[in-house]
């Protein structure tokens, strides 16, 4: 059961205990196409298929993937020549492209659109001579791959502590773009710091953080403020999952926990606990909520109660290079 979209939780009052589902949650649709690519091309060209980095920041889908023949490679140099390699979904550089065509590698772009639409921004905005204020995790893929698109003209801002030590060409040609994974409000409080310094700044065309992102933030507060316990199910690379317990603690609960699976779930944690809020990263599959839920009702849990927050229906159509040997599949 839900409760009505935009109102608050609705406890049991004969239980004790309740356990409060966020909705949506888990895989988004970026993920989704990604998962699905690195599946298809396994099926379609056969064991081994390289992937550069994660596919995806969650350690189970890693291994499903690994189990089924993907093999994963930190770098392009891992890849013999020849060979079939897809890109994460957290997108690649130039550099990267170029190395991969250097090196006669069939490559398949599971890169998410959304991340390609800010890869675009940050060409535009190079191209008419603007310096970029990228907001990200130094070191995150996605990161690294934007700022590949533009690097004499792109410098990071971690958070608002940045803000001091940026130095432009000029003040009345910046411009931001962010990571798609970030805090949303975090991003904002950034934002209005580098735009204190730099009041002619000049914003992307349309958010830069993804759907998926600020509506998983958005139920997770729906189901904190009278949470005893949120656990969030995601791996800890993950930063969209990471950002969720965060939010959950800014939103009122009064612990918040982050798990790869039930198996992470401290027993303590439960202790004079009446409600648990449960939701999942945008990189996590259903059966590890599952997994959480089951573990909740061995432990005199009652079945969660979803609570709907937003509604999600977008789908991502696979990469095109995948879907051209797709076709010529079926025509042989």
């Amino acid at each position: 059961m839900s409760t009505d979209l935009g109102l608050p939780p609705v406890l049991d009052p004969e239980s004790a205990k309740n356990v409060l589902l966020a909705a949506p949650r888990g895989y988004c649709a970026g993920v989704d196409r990604a998962v699905i690519t690195v599946e298809k091309a396994l099926d379609l060209y056969g064991a081994p298929v390289y992937v550069r980095k994660q596919i995806v920041h969650n350690k189970h889908v890693v291994a499903n993937l690994e189990s089924r023949g993907a093999i994963f490679v930190e770098e392009l140099d891992e890849v013999p020549e020849g060979q079939t390699v897809v890109f994460s979904a957290h997108g690649v550089s130039p550099a990267v492209h170029a190395q991969a065509a250097e090196r006669s590698l069939k490559t398949i772009d599971a890169t998410c659109p959304l991340v390609t639409k800010v890869h675009h921004e940050a060409r535009r905005f190079a191209s008419d001579d603007y310096d970029i204020l990228l907001i990200g995790h130094e070191g995150h893929e996605e990161v690294e791959g934007t700022a590949g698109e533009a690097p004499d003209h792109i410098q990071l801002v971690q958070s608002p502590d940045d803000v001091d030590g940026i130095v432009v060409r000029d003040p009345a040609k910046v411009a931001w773009l962010s990571q798609t994974t970030l805090s949303v409000d975090e991003t904002l409080e950034t934002v209005a710091a580098i735009r204190e310094k730099f009041p002619l700044l000049l914003d992307p065309p349309s958010d830069d953080i993804c759907y998926a992102t600020q509506n998983r933030q958005l139920a997770v507060k729906e189901i904190s403020p009278s949470a005893d316990l949120v656990i969030v199910v995601g791996s800890r690379n993950s930063s969209n999952s990471v950002r969720l317990v965060e939010v959950a603690l800014e939103a009122g609960a009064k612990a918040s926990y982050l798990v790869d699976d039930h198996t992470e779930i401290d027993e303590a944690w439960l202790d004079g606990v009446e409600t648990v809020s449960v939701t999942s990263g945008a990189s996590v599959p259903e059966d590890l909520v599952e997994g959480v839920l089951a573990f909740l009702s061995e432990r005199g849990y009652p079945d969660a109660k979803a609570v709907h927050s937003a509604e999600e229906s977008l789908i991502f159509a696979l990469p095109p290079e995948l879907r051209r040997d797709l076709r010529a599949a079926q025509k042989a």
